[in-house]
């Protein structure tokens, strides 16, 4: 394995390697800004034939434009691979029809975030997720896949100034850690998440390539780059199933706004700009303003999956048995279905368990139905029309209502909440007599939009809302955080991926909430996928070896289950435990940390957030909040522990410890919540007490 530096001089011999691939690199760079120019070109005059399609199409060729951006700081391709064979065409051809061609004795191909061809339709680059391209990720010396050669790129801002080699086929070459992968993998951090590309594993690629009609679940604990894992995984999916997914959608989900603020450029960088984000409030919010918070032992009743038998109960129980018959008149004439047969009718209905609105809907076509096989007995010929015409006559409407009434899921959830007797009905043998008086509301509301929703009650509505009518599916969800969700939120998740996939993400060990996940397989049962695969990440490839070993003595205590991260880490990272006496030594850390390259993140007990700003800005340091680093200007984030979850910086300051276990309702809470803060740091973490430390971090 070779790692040469980079000439300076831009006349260097034709023969040295790296000057070779500078020069493909620009030309590369050229081939992508014709596609670019070709695309800008196109007319849509000449091909659409209305408005409709025009503007439909218009939409396309927009994002086609701004997917072959080519991005002065981001490597066009970042690796090679030389083939001993030519592969063949099915190995070969990729979503956009890649087609390489033989060079030399070897079939050469560049490795890089998107396709790029020159004028003849010939590649410049490979896409990375094309099949061909697999073998950049997984050949070793012991499975080499046919290739002779592995060539890494390193990179300085967007120019290529080292190379690296790997002879996986020559048995006389001893396999070698990569440095260009750990200096990758090193890099320091500022602005939002980055894609890992380049740097994907083995193990990971696994993950990533999984079909699209699988659903898998990652377990990974600090640095195993399960996020990544996630959205390269999304990206995979939109290149080998890009007709299925566009009609059908896909949708990453994220704990909280900070968190997609933070990833939201990982997919563009891929070149996929069609993915939607949200948070799981997003996606159940939009029925009530939410305006209200639970208390933690109501917000986990809420959240307990025995309040879907409640709902469903609730629900059905508004549908009444008719006494009465239905008489319809037509002109001269009288039809009469008796109360029995509109019975039988409600009856057979319940009995299919169809959506409430889609079983009121057909009700008055069953009635119709009575009435017409009536009138042909009578020897008239009804078609069709005259069966819609019967279903919208009052008398019809008007049992239907008595005996189907419409359910407003928000009204039924304001009801379950407000009154005893409706609740005690519908929760008799599911919910406890205290459970229940948990959940009630202490004082009366008068309407839905007076009532002040928590997050939890927007789900129980958003289940009632689903009970009565579907929720449209997507083709595949990702759900990033996952151990944090309630049962009742991963049913709500669930409803979004019905007919699709999912990509669940988490952690055991950093579950923040009361209502925390116990197990996946739980969590897979909840989420409507019982069949989906955990898989386990636990190489680490962020958090430092020091950091990670410190980290992990808190798992015995908070998921004594779990397989500690290994840190793959040849650097062990700077970690400092530093006893203080008031806040100007953490801000002394900070200003220490910040003499490095790279961002810096100032971790702390949400109570301490505002006595920490108060003293850098007195000290005259400028801060950001989460979510909000988009500047290299500014590369010091204060940040409350409640919102650390997923982000990463390369220095941390911790400051206060047990302040972050005291933060939370219980203990094994507050030491997972600690946990997270810990393992934030990508080069250096320095812990700033003034009080003791938890005893559990003690050896």
């Amino acid at each position: 394995m070779s790692t040469p530096s980079a000439p300076s001089a831009p006349s260097a011999p034709l023969d040295d390697p790296l000057a070779r691939e500078r020069s493909h690199l620009t030309r590369s760079r050229a081939a992508l800004r014709a596609m670019r120019e070709d695309a800008e070109s196109l007319d849509i005059r000449d091909v659409a034939a209305n408005w409709v399609n025009a503007q439909v199409l218009a939409r396309q060729i927009d994002e086609r434009i701004k997917a072959l951006a080519d991005l002065s700081d981001t490597p066009l391709f970042f690796g090679r691979l030389d083939y001993l064979h030519a592969p063949g065409a099915d190995q070969a051809e990729g979503a956009e029809g890649e087609r390489p061609r033989p060079e030399a004795a070897y079939q050469t191909l560049h490795i890089g975030r998107r396709h790029v061809h020159d004028v003849e339709g010939d590649p410049m680059v490979i896409d990375w997720r094309a099949p061909v391209s697999q073998p950049f990720y997984r050949a070793s010396k012991k499975d080499p896949m046919d290739i002779a050669l592995r060539r890494r790129f390193g990179y300085t801002g967007g120019d290529l100034t080292a190379y690296e080699d790997e002879h996986l086929s020559d048995p006389a070459e001893a396999a070698a850690t990569s440095k260009l992968l750990q200096q990758e993998i090193e890099r320091p951090r500022v602005g939002p998440m980055r894609d890992i590309v380049a740097t994907i594993q083995p193990e990971q690629d696994e993950i990533v390539r999984s079909g699209l009609g699988g659903t898998v679940c990652v377990q990974g604990g600090p640095g195993t780059g399960k996020t990544a894992v996630g959205l390269h995984r999304v990206a995979y999916l939109l290149y080998a199933h890009r007709e299925r997914l566009a009609r059908t959608g896909t949708l990453v989900i994220g704990p909280n706004k900070s968190f997609l603020h933070y990833i939201e450029q990982v997919l563009p960088a891929l070149g996929e700009l069609t993915v939607r984000q949200a948070t799981v409030d997003d996606l159940v919010g939009g029925r009530v303003e939410v305006r209200g918070t639970d208390e933690a032992d109501a917000a986990t009743l809420k959240g307990d999956a025995r309040l879907a038998e409640v709902l469903r109960r609730a629900v059905y129980a508004h549908v009444t048995m008719p006494t009465e018959p239905v008489v319809v008149v037509r002109g001269s004439r009288r039809w009469r279905v008796p109360a029995y047969e509109l019975e039988g009718a409600v009856r057979e209905l319940l009995e299919r368990g169809i959506r409430y609105g889609a079983a009121r809907e057909a009700l008055p076509q069953r009635v119709a139905h009575a009435v017409l096989v009536q009138m042909e007995r009578a020897g008239e010929a009804p078609d069709d029309r005259v069966q819609d015409a019967v279903a919208r006559n009052s008398a019809v409407k008007a049992a239907v209502k008595e005996i189907w009434p419409a359910v407003d899921p928000a009204k039924l959830v304001l009801r379950l909440l407000t009154d005893a007797d409706f609740l005690a009905e519908h929760a008799e043998g599911i919910l406890t007599g205290e459970e229940q008086k948990t959940i009630l509301w202490a004082k009366p509301v008068r309407s839905v939009r007076s009532a002040k929703w928590s997050p939890a009650d927007a789900v129980l509505i958003d289940e009632a809302a689903d009970l009565v009518e579907r929720t449209p599916s997507l083709g595949h969800v990702v759900l990033d955080e996952a151990q944090d969700l309630s049962p009742m939120q991963y049913r709500a998740v669930g409803r979004r991926c019905t007919t699709g996939s999912a990509t669940v993400l988490g952690d055991l060990a950093q579950g923040t909430t009361p209502w925390a996940t116990r197990s996946w397989d739980e969590a897979l049962t909840h989420l409507g996928k019982a069949d989906g695969v955990v898989e386990e990440l636990t190489a680490g490839f962020r958090v430092p070896t020091d950091v990670i070993t410190y980290a992990s003595r808190l798992l015995p205590h908070i998921a004594p289950g779990l397989t500690p991260v290994a840190s793959v880490r040849e650097n062990p990272g700077f970690f400092d435990l530093r006893p203080i006496t008031d806040t100007a030594e953490v801000v002394a850390a900070c200003e220490e940390l910040l003499r490095n390259e790279g961002s810096t993140g100032l971790i702390a007990a949400d109570a301490r957030i505002p006595a920490l700003a108060e003293a850098l800005t007195a000290a005259g340091i400028a801060h950001l909040a989460p979510g909000e680093e988009t500047t290299a200007r500014t590369r010091l984030t204060l940040v409350p522990a409640s919102l650390a979850k997923g982000l990463e910086y390369d220095y941390v300051v911790l400051d206060e410890p047990q302040a972050v276990v005291d933060g939370e309702p219980d203990e094994r809470t507050g030491l997972r919540r600690l946990y997270v803060a810990l393992t934030r740091a990508v080069s250096g973490l320095i812990v700033t007490h003034a009080t003791a430390l938890p005893p559990q971090l003690a050896k």
